[in-house]
């Protein structure tokens, strides 16, 4: 069947209720289409509207067939995965999620992926047993459900550019004004991705977060957001001194606090005693907001659980800021919901807000600056 044929199916079908999940399939493998399409053949919500072999195709079926949700591969003939996400991203946003060999966790195509506007990602596997293969549908049909309903009309392409080698130095005698600590577990490497590259090193403050994953996942992630950012990006370590123009990055599993030394503030990080309890980010909010009151925000992203709900209200009562992603541009709600709920005065922002609102801090503060007398 050709495109113009499809379309025309589609379009003339008044069996697709407002209900349901318009899904449009890329991969230039017919049997990989056919095998994803028979995954969610089984569900009533989502239906399969189209398919597409390449990216150029995809972008000619997409303004007809108007899909909720798009399943890409990244690597196809013609044009590529990530090149069509982008044409997607700027002419007609729509909830994307990633299906190929190439997009695992702690992969550069995964995070140039979620960088550019995938919503979530799915590693193809290798191999398969029999046994694992009902896991591995549920979890396509989940993410697919989870990811078409993220709203994507504040989501704008982010265009960063590859910074050199950050010069350690210039960070070194600025007076920190301000920490900010944020926590992320799941849908959080997409939203940490717009809002660190868009931090200037010359800001006065330090930035420490956790995000709920794979310590050896964090050790990729914190590689590649140092290469494009202009400010430092380091891992967490233990006695490491804190200096402005720099995020500090953890996993889950290890709990991070801060003690004052003859350098100035150090890091303490320790594995947690109940990692599967995810308390991690609320020991790190409640840590600073304790030491710095008034000096400290804190940032909740995207994830499922609890996680700083606790911290972000400790920090609000001792008079710090709090911001929380929207939870309608999250793949999961439960933390902002929850950190929402607890915290009635916070300010609740699109995760491409967040950099334009930390911004302001410091705006404020210069010009504050340049109005005093010489």
């Amino acid at each position: 069947m050709s495109n113009k044929e499809n379309i025309k199916k589609v379009l003339l079908s008044e069996e697709i209720s407002q209900s349901h999940i318009r899904l449009l399939i890329v991969d230039d493998s017919r049997m990989i289409r056919t095998a994803i399409k028979k995954i969610f053949d089984e569900d009533e919500q989502i239906v399969v509207v189209g398919e597409a072999a390449n990216g150029k195709q995809a972008l000619e079926m997409i303004p007809e067939l108007k899909p909720d949700i798009i399943t890409l591969d990244v690597n196809m003939p013609k044009m590529n995965g990530l090149l069509t996400l982008k044409h997607i991203m700027i002419k007609f946003p729509t909830p994307t999620v990633m299906i190929s060999s190439l997009t695992k966790e702690g992969s550069v195509e995964t995070f140039d992926a979620l960088r550019i506007g995938a919503i979530d990602f799915i590693a193809k596997p290798s191999q398969i047993s029999n046994d694992n293969i009902r896991a591995y549908q549920q979890n396509i049909l989940k993410k697919i459900k989870l990811a078409a309903d993220v709203k994507m009309k504040n989501i704008r392409l982010l265009r960063t550019r590859k910074h050199n080698p950050v010069d350690t130095t210039k960070s070194f005698n600025v007076d920190i004004e301000r920490y900010l600590i944020f926590g992320a577990s799941e849908g959080g490497y997409g939203a940490i991705l717009k809002i660190i590259p868009k931090l200037k090193l010359e800001w006065p403050a330090v930035y420490l977060g956790v995000l709920h994953t794979d310590p050896t996942h964090i050790d990729s992630f914190v590689s590649y957001l140092n290469h494009l950012s202009a400010i430092n990006v380091k891992r967490a370590r233990n006695g490491l001194t804190i200096q402005a123009g720099t995020c500090y990055l953890a996993a889950g599993s290890e709990y991070i606090t801060a003690t004052e030394g003859n350098q100035g503030l150090s890091l303490r990080v320790h594995s947690s005693p109940f990692p599967e309890r995810r308390g991690a980010i609320n020991m790190l909010m409640l840590s600073f907001a304790e030491s710095m009151k008034g000096h400290t925000t804190g940032i909740i992203l995207s994830g499922q659980g609890q996680d700083g709900a606790e911290g972000v209200t400790e920090i609000a009562r001792m008079g710090g800021d709090v911001i929380i992603q929207t939870p309608q541009t999250c793949l999961f709600k439960e933390m902002s919901l929850s950190a929402i709920q607890r915290c009635q005065s916070s300010t609740i922002l699109p995760d491409t807000h967040i950099a334009d609102m930390i911004k302001n801090y410091f705006n404020e503060t210069l010009k504050r600056e340049d109005e005093l007398p010489c």
